[in-house]
């Protein structure tokens, strides 16, 4: 997986989707094209009323989320750095990462893109077994 940092796609799977009544989701939409629907590997957990991504080598292991192209990514990604609580001047060990994954769309096809992966401990924490955060 190359670490592209020019990357302008960025797969979310909890509040920044689509539908999601959000501050940040908004901005998102607006300053951003919705590509497609995706997933990635992963197990996805309940933190308190937002998700967190932890990701997985077992094929089983499946999270669900929206894949955006940025239209303006280097200050799109800042922003959303900030609401993630890891950008810059955040005490380490940050409660995400962002990081460049592959995400599969529905014909197959593979793109890298960025998303924020959960970096604190998640013993506590309930797993969404259908990797689906907005499921009914």
């Amino acid at each position: 997986m190359s670490s592209d940092p020019t990357s302008d796609l960025l797969f979310v799977y909890g509040t920044l989707m689509r539908g999601f009544d959000h501050p940040m989701a908004r901005l998102l939409s607006a300053n951003a094209d919705f590509v497609a629907e995706a997933h990635c590997r992963g197990r996805l957990y309940r933190i308190q009323h937002y998700p967190g991504l932890v990701l997985s080598e077992d094929a089983n292991d499946v999270v669900h989320g929206e894949l955006f192209r940025l239209h303006q990514p280097a200050p799109m990604l800042r922003e959303f750095d900030m609401y993630e609580a890891c950008g810059e001047g955040f005490e380490q060990p940050t409660e995400y990462l962002r990081q460049h994954l592959g995400v599969t769309l529905a014909d197959g096809s593979v793109r890298e893109a960025w998303t924020y992966v959960y970096n604190w401990p998640v013993d506590e924490a309930a797993r969404i077994t259908s990797g689906r955060f907005l499921a009914p």
